[in-house]
């Protein structure tokens, strides 16, 4: 199922097979929370070489309705999209959603209009199942930090009964399982919790909880921890980081498989990634800059516009700003992540990382998921909307 083709120091190149067919890693995963890579297309995702997107249980059971997916032959058929589809369990919303947790399950908020909706291990899976993912995670509990060690234990020991539920409740076999490790900065906890999943078996392993409030030290050390006691047979997956350097660290500590919302939310919000770092396009510097946003990049954006022209764009409103720009910083990513894949396999990973760690620094702060300190804007995918909370009625939906 996963072969390693190369290391260099933990570092690894390997490829994933599943029933659809294979993924090459070290992977960069764009998130398409409601099915869907905002403002792009299934045909764009194409032609970006993207192999894998995220897309989240909690949203596409509250909208459209795992049953509406169902019936219209799964999240392959109903986006258009037929690469791999990796659905989150919704985990991270029971940190940052109103929500009532209880070791059964979790009664939570819908971020669209307010009603309570009930959620357990066995129906998280059934979910994920109906929905056609190629990859599924587990329920886990997904604790912000910094957090009591008594939070972090309960959260901890919640997650693995959960993950053995899961396990259990699992009957397709063309979707892969994965377990997901929590235990937030806590070494001990990590190492713990790590062997006690991988005692329960499961196709690949995600790291949990981290790029939560937590300095970009402490997600390193609870990273190196993480992946140390995890298998290198089954692929391991960082969930919800995508700043360059933090990236191509946690591929030094051999981690295969990443998602975060950068690209988009950047492009949308007038940023792009380039091989010079991050440029703020609304700048007026800008007005008159003829060159693309990175001569070094082949994507369409880049062969086609200028940084005057897309500055122009968001500064008249035109939507198309952040569509070109999330175009953009997606190949951008996919291609560094393609870089160090292939800087594995030729033996110079370390150099690949001292070239971007000169441009881009150290990590930056952690914010919402890994986004380079950048906070969400209001109404994006798993943030809460910024209307209040109704008053707690009884679920409305239970899975």
């Amino acid at each position: 199922m996963f072969q390693v083709e190369a290391t260099e120091g933990k570092a690894r190149a390997g490829r994933l097979e599943t029933a659809r067919g294979r993924v090459l890693t070290p992977c960069f995963m764009p998130v398409g929370s409601r099915g869907v890579v905002k403002l792009l297309s299934a045909q764009d995702l194409d032609d970006l070489g993207v192999q894998v997107v995220l897309a989240n249980t909690y949203h596409l059971m509250l909208r459209p309705g795992v049953d509406v997916v169902g019936a219209m032959g799964g999240l392959h058929r109903f986006s258009g999209w037929e690469g791999h589809f990796l659905t989150d369990s919704g985990g991270y919303q029971v940190m940052s959603l109103p929500c009532s947790l209880d070791d059964d399950g979790v009664t939570f908020r819908s971020t669209y209009d307010g009603s309570w909706h009930r959620l357990t291990p066995e129906g998280a899976v059934a979910a994920q199942e109906v929905l056609g993912a190629d990859i599924q995670m587990v329920l886990d509990v997904c604790t912000e930090l910094p957090a009591t060690r008594a939070a972090l234990v309960e959260a901890g020991e919640r997650t693995l009964a959960w993950a053995d539920r899961a396990r259990q409740a699992h009957t397709r076999a063309d979707q892969l399982l994965f377990g997901i490790v929590q235990g937030g900065v806590a070494a001990d906890l990590r190492a713990e919790y790590a062997e006690r999943l991988v005692a329960i078996g499961f196709d690949g392993y995600a790291i949990g909880g981290l790029s939560v409030g937590e300095t970009p030290a402490e997600t390193i050390a609870a990273l190196g921890v993480s992946t140390k006691n995890l298998p290198a047979s089954n692929p391991r997956y960082l969930m919800g980081v995508g700043d360059p350097v933090s990236l191509l660290r946690a591929i030094g500590l051999g981690v295969d498989m990443f998602d975060c919302v950068l690209p988009a939310r950047l492009g949308r919000h007038g940023s792009a990634l380039t091989n010079g770092g991050r440029l703020h396009l609304k700048a007026a510097r800008y007005a008159k800059d003829g060159s693309p946003l990175d001569a070094g990049c082949n994507c369409p954006v880049c062969q086609r516009h200028s940084k005057a022209y897309l500055r122009h764009l968001y500064n008249v409103g035109e939507p198309s700003a952040g569509r070109l720009v999330s175009l953009h910083n997606l190949a951008w990513l996919t291609a560094l992540v393609g870089r160090a894949r292939q800087a594995v396999l030729d033996g110079r990973f370390g150099a690949l990382c001292d070239e971007v760690a000169a441009v881009w620094g150290p990590p930056a702060p952690p914010g919402q998921r890994g986004d380079l300190g950048n906070p969400p804007a209001p109404g994006d995918a798993g943030q809460p909307s910024p209307a209040g909370a109704p008053a707690r009625a009884g679920p409305t939906s239970t899975i």
